[in-house]
């Protein structure tokens, strides 16, 4: 029957929309319903006060009124358990599709909250057999701030809206189920995938992508180890000879001579997928490659244009570029491809 009645809520109590800035629990937004063990204790409470009329025994009524009062008071400190709970969210940290986001909260209460559980809210799963999320116990304490964290896994880029949660208890006697359905305003941005090959060459800087940089121009500066996205023609042969591949391979550095820009372009991909968000991954690759590398880049997609630079701040502009991109279909993209920069 408790679970009738959860789907039913579930399929019928809709909850608000999402709410920025700090969200508070007030009682009109609590729910509260009786456990099994709670009905079984109706059961038998029932069954004492059915034998006390029927034995006129003072004291089996005595004890049949203790016992519901006590049902009474322990219904009202579990619906005070999630009242006036405040939850406030961060910042969430952006991520690579297929890792794990992360929102952060900050809960607080005026007095101790014990056993609450709280998760994610799958109210459409919760009308199928569906087994719910697990829920994780918190212990509030009085007037102070918790941090809490509330990892969902990621599929695809763009925006990741934070869903509703489910705030509950059954403190203090587990007789009866109030639970909430908070849904503070957060969002997390998904980027592409990362997959790897080989830097495109780079062009020399101000050519305008006449061709590549002329050999001869610039002086050897050491050498470094070899990353997934340096280009093979750099690699130090000798070096890795005299190891005898008992270590990394080595990158030959070179200073001085013309600067060289490295563009990092939509077309280029054609050669390494068909699909558009596998050639997104691959541009994202590059991305973290040529930041590794401490390379000069630009980006080139259908739609945006970013001028080459480097550093945190660049490849974070970059990669917010591939994971908002309207690209979504071959099709939709031939169409934009010959307007490209």
């Amino acid at each position: 029957m408790f679970v009738f009645l959860r789907r039913l809520s579930a399929r019928f109590i809709r909850p608000r929309g999402p709410e920025a800035g700090a969200l508070r629990l007030t009682r009109k937004r609590i729910y509260i319903l009786p456990t099994r063990a709670g009905l079984l204790y109706a059961v038998v409470l029932i069954t004492m006060f059915v034998g006390a009329i029927n034995y006129d025994l003072a004291l089996g009524h005595a004890l049949v009124f203790l016992l519901a009062s006590l049902a009474l008071v322990s219904m009202v400190h579990t619906h005070k358990n999630l009242q006036n709970l405040s939850l406030r969210t961060q910042e969430a940290p952006p991520v690579h599709a297929g890792e794990m986001a992360c929102f952060h909260f900050l809960a607080h209460a005026p007095e101790a909250r014990p056993a609450l559980e709280w998760s994610e809210a799958r109210i459409d799963a919760a009308l199928s057999s569906a087994p719910p999320p697990s829920p994780q116990i918190l212990h509030l304490s009085a007037d102070t701030e918790t941090h809490l964290y509330l990892n969902i896994a990621t599929q695809k880029r763009g925006w990741l809206p934070l869903p509703r949660l489910l705030v509950r208890t059954r403190y203090p006697l587990g007789l009866f189920y109030a639970w909430a359905y908070p849904w503070p305003q957060a969002r997390c941005l998904v980027y592409p995938r990362a997959m790897f090959s080989p830097l495109p060459p780079g062009q020399p800087s101000g050519a305008g992508g006449a061709g590549p940089s002329k050999e001869g121009e610039e002086d050897f500066a050491g050498l470094r180890e070899r990353q997934n996205a340096d280009s093979p023609r750099h690699i130090a042969w000798k070096a890795a000879a005299r190891d005898g591949g008992e270590k990394p391979l080595l990158v030959k550095l070179f200073a001085g001579g013309a600067q060289e820009e490295l563009w990092l372009n939509w077309v280029d991909t054609e050669r390494l997928a068909d699909d558009v968000e596998t050639r997104l991954s691959f541009l994202t690759g590059w991305v973290l490659g040529a930041e590794d590398a401490g390379c000069t880049y630009g980006l080139r997609l259908p739609d945006a244009r970013l001028a080459p630079a480097r550093g945190p701040v660049h490849r974070r502009r970059c990669l917010e570029a591939l994971a908002l991109t309207a690209l979504a279909d071959e099709p939709a993209c031939a169409g934009r491809r010959e307007a490209a920069p």
